[in-house]
């Protein structure tokens, strides 16, 4: 598998979102490359995702309204280093595998300084020390760890929680459980055995209306990249919403059904 924006997008900042419960991680992507008009540079081209085309979700005028989308693309933004990486469709279970392969591979071709992973997990999963407090986790590799640590702790993140294992039978065995995440904890265990710098910065949401999930999951992620600039503490009002987000319901009822 081959990006024809390997060049392009040789950038210090990946962002790219886990295919997870309530698609929070995509639509905070669409966030991202709406309101800093990020360009497509290429696609990201592979067999282990579900075959999709579209219209083109950013739309701004009749000429780039003609443009087509696929369910992986890759949008760059050299100005400020970042590279942004969409995915539209799901991964063939089979296949998963493969796809986390890729996409380490991709993330060494590109010699990316770091990789930023929004994602989101079940919140009815959630353990009793879970449920209080911040519904935001995050995960950072080994390779990460020592140039965040001071930077996550000032803004007072918590660390995804490790739970039993074997609840009831064995408690001292703990791991890491991100269940609805998708590909979330195998990406991220993939990202420490290659000793990438990468972090995981997710949500406890529930299916439904998760556009404001996806607005709060960015303005947490914002604290640390500053993405967008802030107004009296207010960045979420600085997010703009892509044109295609009007049709996320559905068109509505026809008028003459009744």
């Amino acid at each position: 598998m081959e990006s024809v924006a390997d060049k392009e997008t040789a950038s210090s900042i990946n962002a790219e979102p886990a295919i997870s419960v309530g698609n929070v991680g995509q639509l905070a992507i669409d966030l991202i490359i709406s309101t800093l008009k990020i360009p497509k540079v290429g696609y990201f081209y592979t067999d282990c995702l579900v075959p999709m085309v579209g219209s083109n979700p950013y739309e701004t005028d009749e000429e780039n309204a003609k443009e087509l989308c696929t369910n992986a693309e890759v949008y760059a933004l050299p100005s400020q280093k970042l590279a942004v990486l969409q995915l539209r469709s799901l991964v063939i279970k089979k296949k998963s595998k493969s796809f986390r392969q890729a996409l380490v591979s991709w993330i060494k071709r590109c010699a990316f300084a770091r990789v930023i992973l929004l994602s989101s997990c079940h919140a009815y999963h959630r353990d009793d020390t879970q449920l209080f407090g911040t519904p935001f986790r995050y995960l950072v590799t080994p390779a990460l760890q020592k140039s965040v640590a001071d930077v996550l702790k000032e803004l007072e993140w918590k660390e995804m929680e490790k739970v039993s294992s074997y609840p009831g039978l064995n408690d001292n065995e703990k791991r890491v459980f991100i269940p609805g995440g998708g590909f979330t904890k195998r990406f991220y265990d993939d990202c420490c055995l290659e000793d990438l710098q990468m972090a995981v910065v997710l949500k406890f949401c529930s299916e439904g209306d998760n556009v404001p999930d996806a607005f709060s999951l960015l303005n947490q992620v914002n604290e640390w990249l500053h993405l967008v600039a802030s107004t009296n503490g207010d960045v979420l009002a600085k997010w703009k919403a892509p044109g295609s987000w009007r049709l996320l319901f559905g068109s509505g009822l026809p008028a003459a059904i009744f």
